[in-house]
C-alpha cells in the first residue's frame, strides 16, 4: 500500500460518539419512528418506519445521517444510515460522527461483519442478547482520512443503487412471470402464436369445466389418467441415510432438490449401485417430473421440478412422487400445471398434517389436470422458459452486484485495497 494511502487503526469511538437523547412525551408528530421492524437483516436501507404517535413508549431521538445500530440481538446485523430525523426504538443505538468523519463510511463501518461479530461477542443476555456501546466504543477499525471516506461512501452507495435497481427488475419479472403462468394456464396460445383473448371478451372461444372456463380445444383429466406411471419413493426402511455412500454411486433424490419450476443441486446423497438395482422401480431418468409430498408455508406441497439432462439416473427417496406422462400429457407441461395457481388450490384441499403438511400419492392422482393439444402443450412451455430464463439472468445478476459489494466492503473498509486510485 502506497504512503498516501495508509490507513491508521482506531477505536470507534474516535469515529462516532452515542447520542443519548431521550423523549417520552411532546413527541413531533411530523417525525417518524423506527423500529427494529423497520431495519432489514444485513440491508443498508430502511425497510419503512411508522408515525412517531405508535409508540408510546420512550424513545430515542436521531438527526439525519446518524447511523442506527440495533443492540437487540446483534446477531440480525441490523444497521442503516438515518435518511431523516427521528425517533427510534431504544433497542437501537443512535451514533453520530465526530472529528469531522463521513457519515455514510461510519455507517458502512458498523455494517462490516467485524463491527457485527464484537456486537454478539460483547452482548449479554441468552434469550434476547444486547450489545452496549460500552463494550464497542473500543473496538479498533481502519480510519482513513475524511476525504478517502467520502469516496468509499460514494462507491458504496453506487453499488447499493444498482442493486435496488436490480431487484427492481427482479420483482417485476417475479409478478410478469406469475402473470403469465396464470394466462397460459387459462388462455393458452392460439394457432398464430398469441395469448387467446380472457374468456369475458372472446366468450365463444371457451367452454366449462370442473376447472372453470378453458379453450373449447383443451380436455381436463386427473393427474393419474395422465400418467404413464406415477409413483413414490421406497418404503423407508429399504432407503434410509446409513445407506448413503460417497461418490461414486447412484443420485438420490431427495425432499430438499424439489424446488418450485427447478431442481437445487446444493445438497447430494448417494447409494451403492448394488443397492440401487434393488430399487429398480424408484429409478429417475432425465426428463422424469419429480413432485414434493412434504411442504411448508415457503415449500408449497406438489411443488415440481424435471430431473435434469445432465444427471445420470437415480433413485428417488421417500416423499418424493416421480411421473411419467402418457403420450396425452409432456412431463415440462405438467410441471408448469402443478406449480400454478389450480394445482396448488387443488393440492392445498388434500393437505394433511399441521407443521408439515402432506399429500399422498392416492389423492395426488385425484387433482385436476387442464390438458390442451401437445403443439400446444410446446408452445405454452417455450413461452415459459424464455420468461424464466430473464428472470434466472436477472437472479444472477443480483448475485454478482451483492458479491461485489461484499468484496469491495472487506477490501475497502480494511484498507486491503486503498482508495486513492478512485479519488
Amino acid at each position: 500500500m502506497s504512503e498516501d494511502a495508509q490507513v491508521v487503526l482506531g477505536s470507534l469511538s474516535e469515529l462516532v460518539a452515542p447520542v443519548d437523547e431521550k423523549i417520552a412525551v411532546k413527541k413531533d408528530p411530523n417525525l417518524p419512528y423506527v423500529g427494529l421492524e423497520h431495519i432489514g437483516q444485513r440491508n443498508s436501507q430502511l425497510l419503512g418506519w411508522a408515525p412517531s404517535e405508535t409508540s408510546v413508549s420512550v424513545n430515542s431521538v436521531f438527526e439525519a445521517g446518524d447511523v442506527l445500530f440495533g443492540k437487540l440481538r446483534p446477531n440480525l446485523r441490523k444497521c442503516v444510515s438515518a435518511p431523516f430525523s427521528g425517533y427510534c426504538s431504544t433497542d437501537i443505538l443512535v451514533l453520530r460522527v465526530r472529528n469531522g468523519n463521513n457519515p455514510g463510511f461510519a455507517a458502512r463501518v458498523f455494517q462490516t461483519e467485524a463491527v457485527g461479530a464484537e456486537a454478539e461477542r460483547t452482548s449479554m443476555g441468552t434469550k434476547m442478547p444486547r450489545t452496549s456501546w460500552k463494550g464497542l466504543s473500543q473496538f479498533k477499525v481502519p480510519i482513513p482520512e475524511p476525504k478517502h471516506q467520502s469516496k468509499i461512501a460514494e462507491v458504496l452507495d453506487t453499488l447499493d443503487a444498482a442493486i435496488r435497481g436490480t431487484e427492481a427488475v427482479v420483482a417485476k419479472l417475479r409478478a410478469m412471470k406469475q402473470g403469465l403462468l396464470h394466462d397460459l394456464l387459462t388462455r393458452g396460445i392460439d394457432a398464430n402464436g398469441d395469448l387467446r383473448p380472457p374468456h369475458p371478451e372472446a366468450p365463444r372461444l371457451y367452454h366449462q369445466t370442473p376447472l372453470g372456463w378453458l379453450p373449447k380445444e383443451w380436455d381436463v383429466t386427473k393427474l393419474g389418467d395422465a400418467a404413464e406411471s406415477v409413483v413414490d419413493g421406497p418404503f423407508g426402511s429399504n432407503l434410509k441415510t446409513e445407506h448413503y455412500v460417497s461418490q461414486p454411486g447412484v443420485r438420490v433424490v431427495r425432499l430438499q432438490n424439489i424446488q418450485d419450476g427447478y431442481f437445487d443441486d446444493t445438497e447430494k446423497a448417494f447409494i451403492r449401485e448394488s443397492h440401487a438395482a434393488r430399487l429398480i422401480r424408484n429409478q429417475v431418468v432425465s426428463g422424469d417430473l419429480l413432485i414434493a409430498s412434504l411442504g411448508d408455508d415457503g415449500h408449497p406441497v406438489g411443488r415440481a421440478c424435471l430431473y435434469p439432462e445432465e444427471l445420470d439416473a437415480g433413485i428417488n427417496k421417500a416423499d418424493c412422487f416421480r411421473f411419467r406422462g402418457r403420450a396425452v400429457c409432456r412431463n415440462a407441461y405438467a410441471m408448469l400445471f402443478l406449480n400454478g395457481h389450480s394445482a396448488r388450490r387443488q393440492a392445498r384441499g388434500y393437505e394433511q398434517g399441521v407443521t408439515m403438511k402432506r399429500i399422498n400419492l392416492g389423492n395426488l392422482r385425484r387433482i385436476k389436470v387442464a390438458l390442451p393439444p401437445i403443439p400446444e402443450q410446446i408452445a405454452i412451455e417455450e413461452r415459459a422458459t424464455a420468461i424464466e430464463a430473464s428472470y434466472s439472468a436477472s437472479l444472477r445478476e443480483l448475485d454478482k452486484l451483492r458479491l461485489q459489494k461484499s468484496g469491495l466492503m472487506d477490501d475497502l473498509l480494511t484498507g486491503r485495497v486503498p482508495v486513492t486510485p478512485l479519488l
